[in-house]
């Protein structure tokens, strides 16, 4: 999972905001077929409490709950490119859509459930995802 810290983000399909968010973390989720729910508590709970935002001091110290941040969670089979052979991506460690789909909503029930507001973008949908990274801070979580 891919987590960024940015001050103004949000998602549009076919040139519609389906979400956005001001201060807090854009989420690129991806999903392969051999994730678990346990797996995505596990990344919910880091995500929650990863203390990547500044305090008064300019540490990285704080939280995003501490922040009072927002979650714009994206579905992104493509994280699971794998361009090892030849110059064509092949995503077959990408779970299946049906799958993918039943743990990303799983993923981001969990994230609300740490009163974290969360907007999301539409699974499979040809997704327009903006930022602006401020920092930049940029984390890969895996388990």
């Amino acid at each position: 999972m891919l987590y960024k810290e940015l001050k103004k983000r949000g998602v549009e399909v076919e040139g519609k905001t389906v979400g956005k968010i001001e201060t807090g973390f854009l989420v690129l989720l991806g999903v392969t077929h051999e994730d678990t729910e346990e797996q995505a508590d596990y990344l919910v709970k880091k995500l929650c409490n990863l203390r990547v935002f500044c305090d008064e001091n300019d540490k990285m110290n704080l939280s995003i709950k501490d922040v009072n941040g927002q979650l714009l969670i994206v579905s992104q089979f493509t994280l699971y490119a794998d361009c090892s052979n030849g110059n064509r991506p092949s995503f077959t460690e990408a779970a299946k859509p049906d799958q993918a789909n039943e743990l990303y909503e799983y993923f981001c029930k969990q994230c609300e459930k740490n009163e974290i507001h969360v907007e999301k973008g539409i699974f499979g949908a040809d997704m327009k995802v903006s930022l602006l990274n401020d920092g930049p801070v940029t984390v890969i979580i895996e388990k």
